[in-house]
């Protein structure tokens, strides 16, 4: 017999609240009671990454996060990158500029996951970025485009010049 639970939590700067089957994930609760289909279901053991999202500023593969653990939260998914009349997010538009996108599965969960990097306004080195993204499998790419995405916004973020940038364009 199934037990439910009233869950309270702010999901992508909306207070909601639900009934949920204890054994439901956050997946679930999101895909299913919320429509929020960037949460991607891939592997559904936390091994792939597409299922991250943010809970309170930090990112969760939301398959092994039972929705009840959810309670008086703040999940943020990829539709809260977007600005107020739709526009991508810095992030976002950095993924597309670098051609970091193919199929798209994976990348909700790696931008949630580039987010929190970003948020954390700290200065990584290429080897640190590569070790905080890796807990996304990605088949389409080499990793090369995302790491150079996620590397460019951070440095524009903290008003840093791109490591390269100037030879690059002394070149052109």
């Amino acid at each position: 017999m199934a037990q439910y639970k009233l869950v309270r939590c702010r999901i992508n700067g909306r207070d909601t609240e639900t009934m949920v089957d204890v054994r439901a994930s956050l997946t679930d609760l999101l895909r299913n009671d919320f429509s929020l289909t960037s949460v991607k279901k891939g592997c559904e053991v936390g091994e792939c990454g597409a299922c991250a999202v943010l809970i309170d500023g930090e990112c969760f593969n939301s398959c092994i996060y039972l929705a009840v653990w959810a309670d008086g939260k703040e999940i943020r998914t990829l539709e809260s990158l977007l600005g107020p009349g739709g526009e991508l997010s810095d992030i976002q538009q950095a993924f597309v500029d670098e051609a970091a996108i193919q199929c798209g599965f994976c990348t909700p969960g790696v931008l949630m996951t580039a987010t929190e990097i970003l948020e954390s306004g700290k200065l990584y080195t290429d080897e640190e970025l590569r070790k905080l993204l890796s807990g996304h499998l990605c088949r389409c790419t080499g990793y090369q485009n995302i790491l150079r995405a996620v590397k460019k916004t951070m440095y524009q973020r903290l008003g840093l010049p791109l490591p390269g940038a100037a030879e690059a364009s002394a070149i052109s």
